[in-house]
């Protein structure tokens, strides 16, 4: 299949950015917002708020979520992990049987555990899921910018045949059938990069940052092998990949919101100035994932115990450093 039509549900950074270079990539693209009124506000101005500067390309259709979304080949979902269950059940009704869904949020749903691309085969059962991950910043893939991410599904040829309908020169989707893999590296990376963000918050220095992300990666490692990854996955782009980029960069979302909890903001989401950290709902999934699978990740559960005031900063860190001496 061609794949020549297709939609981004989802209007915030990430949407306008995958909507940018899929028109980049030739194809025929709506941008569907599930908010009247930020489709009316997109039509009129052509620029998104969230990416000032960017301008929508003349190509791109903006309409409100309605049912012509079952006329696409494919969707994309590009909604935060936590509302990825509503989404789809609005979208559900419309779509024809066998419509490839990519879920392009990283995280685990809070009560259920499930990863997005369980969230959709649940939700959408005709669908086929997919999952869109790796390191890329929205402001980067809207300007154009080189950018490497992972397209994972079960079908290897529908994989490839998605990444060669979304790819561009500047936007590169290596297609790949460990889902499981593609998604656990997503999810569990922005809770490290919370724990990046504090050792820089708190002026560790740069031999902690160093060590912090690299036993970040040892636990991210040791847990998806417990559920099934495959160790090539976590230490390509969707694992070590996107690791590296959000723990080292004030783009990130979730480094940020590390950064201002390691200079004493209090650990909520007021924290991330309005932006949303997906890391603070998947730390304590994670670590409840983590127990259940009888996995040992002292890093992402310190940062889930600052997040729910178990534990202040400097606790978790005297505790981590604590920690007795082992062989690597």
């Amino acid at each position: 299949m061609a794949f020549e039509h297709i939609v981004v549900v989802g209007g915030g950074a990430w949407g306008t950015a995958l909507a940018s270079t899929i028109a980049r990539a030739g194809r025929a693209v709506l941008l569907a917002t599930r908010d009247r009124a930020r489709a009316e506000l997109l039509l009129d101005q052509r620029e998104s708020p969230h990416l000032p500067g960017v301008r929508l390309d003349e190509r791109i259709g903006i309409a409100p979520l309605g049912p012509e979304i079952g006329r696409y080949d494919a969707v994309l979902l590009a909604v935060p992990s936590q509302q990825l269950r509503a989404a789809s059940g609005v979208i559900a009704p419309s779509l024809r049987p066998g419509t490839p869904v990519i879920a392009c949020a990283k995280g685990v749903e809070r009560g259920t555990r499930k990863f997005m691309t369980e969230v959709v085969a649940q939700s959408i059962p005709a669908a086929i899921p997919a999952v869109l991950s790796g390191p890329s910043f929205a402001q980067d893939v809207a300007r154009g910018l080189p950018t490497a991410v992972t397209l994972a599904t079960s079908d290897e040829k529908l994989g490839a045949s998605l990444a060669n309908a979304l790819g561009s020169l500047t936007f590169r989707p290596y297609h790949s059938t460990d889902v499981r893999g593609v998604e656990f590296g997503g999810a569990a990376k922005n809770v490290l990069a919370i724990a990046a963000g504090v050792v820089t918050g708190r002026a560790l220095g740069a031999s902690a940052a160093a060590a912090l992300i690299t036993r970040g990666f040892a636990e991210l490692f040791r847990f998806g092998k417990a559920l099934g990854a495959r160790p090539e996955t976590l230490t390509g782009l969707s694992g070590l990949g996107d690791l590296i980029l959000t723990c080292s960069s004030t783009q990130s979302r979730n480094y940020s919101f590390g950064i201002a909890l390691g200079r004493g903001s209090p650990p909520d989401l007021a924290s991330t100035g309005g932006k949303l950290a997906e890391g603070f709902f998947t730390a304590p999934v994670l670590v409840e994932m983590a127990q259940a699978h009888a996995v040992e990740i002292p890093i992402a559960s310190a940062v889930a115990d600052i997040l729910a005031r178990r534990a202040s900063v400097d606790e978790a860190i005297e505790n981590l450093l604590a920690r007795p001496f082992r062989a690597e």
